[in-house]
């Protein structure tokens, strides 16, 4: 998102119309940045440590400016990236990675990755716990959906079976994640009683 000086965004000017279909639940936040807050929260009130992954980069260009403002001006992707969290609750590894959409009838398998896949089939060989947190949009509904079942489905697609996961099956075999004030997305109480940790 660009910052402009005077703090308006041209879109937004005086003048401009506004969209009718404003939406006041979560204002604001994208699914990434609720799951953000409620690692922050879980950490300071010593709940679980979970910390989102960097992307690994390699940095091919850096402007300097002055000393202290150094500027990466291009960079490359070195590897895909796994899953976009991890980290401990009650003594047992997590990991997950979490997918939206605004369809409301299912959630497609183009969404996920097949290093997603087999980096979660690892950790649940491993005796991790593995899910996704899956976010209906236009529903305004989050789930907590086990990775086992995902890698079934995504398995079943590569040999020409469905190409999404409806959402009657992640209503029914997901936990919905009940919103709060704070976090917004509260989702540790789904993952606890989901996996009984």
């Amino acid at each position: 998102m660009v910052n402009y000086p005077s703090g308006v965004q041209p879109s937004r000017a005086a003048g401009s119309k506004k969209n009718k279909n404003v939406r006041y639940g979560k204002r604001g936040m994208g699914l990434e940045e609720m799951i953000n807050e409620a690692n922050s929260y879980y950490l300071v009130n010593h709940l679980a440590v979970i910390h989102k992954k960097p992307t690994p980069i390699t940095v091919v260009h850096v402007d300097y400016p002055d000393r202290s403002m150094a500027k990466i001006t291009e960079a490359y992707y070195v590897q895909p990236s796994t899953t976009d969290y991890n980290g401990v609750v009650n003594g047992r590894y997590i990991d997950f990675d979490a997918k939206e959409t605004k369809n409301k009838t299912n959630m497609p398998l183009k969404n996920f990755h097949q290093h997603q896949i087999t980096h979660l089939k690892n950790v649940l060989e491993n005796g991790g716990i593995g899910f996704f947190i899956l976010a209906f949009t236009n529903l305004a509904e989050y789930y907590l959906f086990p990775a086992a079942l995902l890698i079934d489905i995504w398995d079943k697609s590569q040999l020409g079976g469905e190409k999404s996961v409806p959402y009657n099956l992640v209503s029914k075999q997901g936990i919905q994640i009940n919103s709060k004030m704070i976090p917004s997305l509260d989702y540790l109480p789904a993952l606890k009683s989901f996996f009984k940790i």
